[in-house]
């Protein structure tokens, strides 16, 4: 055999063809190195490794590919929620401005956080030098709503119209007690980054509805406070095939970054590129049968459906103005978390498998009662408009609508305190968080904190126990959906996590 790193190519020959001629000495002895070790190894091994007679191969066939298997099995039962849509508020909202009323601490301005209640807990560098914690109650008024008579702050007028639909959870809890590690640990399951996200779990495990779109798109709020970062690691693949990343769909000219053609590129021109690197990369597959170059392949020919899908599905002009009026003033705005929610709709109208929208500008550890006004103002129209959309065009009831953050804040005041100004630290001991839709309770309450919600009493809900609860409602047992990675079998809820049957329906 020569080597064809001194043979030039033949003109006469197709390129394709004589590229899967040229297999130089090389690559032949890298090909063959593993079968003709493991002669040798069956030599030594005998009757273990081959037949009854040394040098007879066994007639079992070899075992199934178990990625595969796994695959296969999906779903393990009928999902309630053919969708999902995560409306993540990063920064980590306060509940006691949001869903958990606790009247008792009117009475307790400025008085100091009782040692029985804290328990020695673990506090953040920012508050742990305060010589006092001071107990501050909400400034802003609970009523409540709905058949259910659920307490809802005032600060949430529209949510409150929908409290019906709301499955709230007054009892999450995580051991994460900063933003990086916790807002990786929600989204991945693990605090340190490199696990695969959420919607990449649901992506790999059942796949796409809509062919022309990715399963996993991703939309951040341009109109909001830009007080933690967020990183594309969020919404990563991790270790599964980068074919299962969010998309990241922005507002502007390029929706999708390095979608479109280059100038001067025709749609013709761009195919026929496509089919011929479609054609090198199958090529190489044969040769390195490395599954990174199927996803490849994948995106590639996904890219190029996108080029007509998205231009369809990011132009929300021609909705009826009474769209715009129920999802609030800035709904005509692209890029803003009200243009979001339409678009997120639109996307599950068209099979969107899983829709995430990011709102920062929740982390108040100062200016509290200003920043959550103006958070609230921003989110709450848009989110009831976005339940009550989903209802009426019976969508709901398949699709799970989840809202919530990394973490809650704490009841005493981080700083200086003043009746009508005060901040709030970090707080994973207990929080509040909804979902709404397919498979869980409507108009149901959830788990319950002390007086002063820093403690839980009743029903608490890890965050592993709500990434459990989700993929179930999507038709997935999180125990059996595992995927190995560097010799180890991994799932998004890691060794933990216990489905929430109380929230079911």
């Amino acid at each position: 055999m020569c080597d064809n790193h001194n043979e030039a190519f033949d003109p006469h020959i197709p390129e394709f063809d004589q590229l899967k001629k040229s297999l130089d000495r090389r690559n032949f002895l890298a090909k063959t190195a593993m079968g003709l070790g493991s002669v040798a190894l069956g030599t030594l091994l005998g009757k273990t490794l081959f037949g009854k007679e040394m040098g007879q191969l066994a007639t079992s066939s070899a075992p199934e590919n178990i990625e595969q298997e796994i695959l296969r099995a999906l779903p393990h039962f009928a999902p309630k929620a053919k969708r999902v849509v995560y409306l993540f508020m990063s920064g980590g909202p306060s509940q006691f401005e949001t869903f958990d009323y606790k009247p008792k601490l009117v009475n307790m301005f400025g008085q100091p956080l009782p040692d029985s209640v804290r328990q020695g807990q673990r506090l953040t560098s920012m508050s742990s030098n305060q010589s006092i914690l001071p107990v501050v109650p909400s400034i802003y008024k609970f009523n409540q709503h709905g058949q259910t008579q659920t307490w809802v702050s005032e600060l949430l007028p529209h949510t409150a119209k929908v409290v019906d639909e709301l499955c709230i959870i007054k009892s999450i809890h995580s051991e994460a007690i900063n933003h990086d590690p916790a807002i990786t640990f929600f989204q991945t399951g693990n605090q340190l980054p490199g696990r695969p996200s959420i919607g990449s779990w649901v992506s790999y495990g059942l796949g796409t509805d809509n062919e022309n779109l990715p399963s996993f798109i991703v939309l951040v709020s341009k109109n909001a406070v830009k007080d933690q970062p967020l990183y594309a690691r969020l919404w990563g693949n991790g270790f599964l095939p980068s074919e299962h990343q969010g998309v990241q769909f922005r507002a502007g000219k390029d929706p999708v970054l390095f979608l479109d053609n280059p100038e001067g590129y025709d749609g013709e021109d761009r195919k026929e590129m496509l089919d011929y690197l479609t054609t090198l990369n199958k090529h190489q597959n044969a040769v390195n049968n490395d599954p990174e170059v199927e996803a490849r392949i994948a995106q590639y020919e996904m890219a190029y459906r996108m080029q007509t899908s998205v231009p369809d599905v990011m132009d929300i002009s021609d909705e009826p103005e009474e769209i715009f009026e129920m999802y609030g003033p800035d709904s005509k705005d692209p890029g803003t978390y009200a243009a979001n929610c339409i678009l997120a709709r639109k996307l599950l109208e068209k099979d969107v498998k899983f829709v995430q929208l990011y709102h920062q500008g929740w982390d108040h550890h100062g200016g509290l009662p200003a920043g959550m006004a103006k958070q609230c103002k921003d989110t709450d129209q848009p989110t009831a408009a976005l339940i009550r959309d989903l209802k009426r065009r019976g969508l709901l009831e398949d699709t799970l609508v989840v809202w919530g953050g990394e973490f809650g804040r704490t009841v005493y005041s981080q700083g200086k305190l003043f009746p009508d100004n005060y901040g709030r630290d970090h707080h994973p001991r207990c929080f509040t968080m909804w979902m709404a839709g397919a498979g869980v309770k409507s108009g149901f309450t959830y788990g319950e904190t002390d007086d002063f919600s820093y403690n839980i009493v009743k029903d608490p809900v890890h965050v592993h126990d709500f990434q459990a609860t989700l993929m179930h409602l999507m038709g997935i047992n999180h125990e059996r959906f595992t995927y190995k990675y560097q010799g180890r079998r991994f799932r998004l809820t890691d060794v933990h996590g216990q489905l929430v049957k109380g929230i079911l329906s």
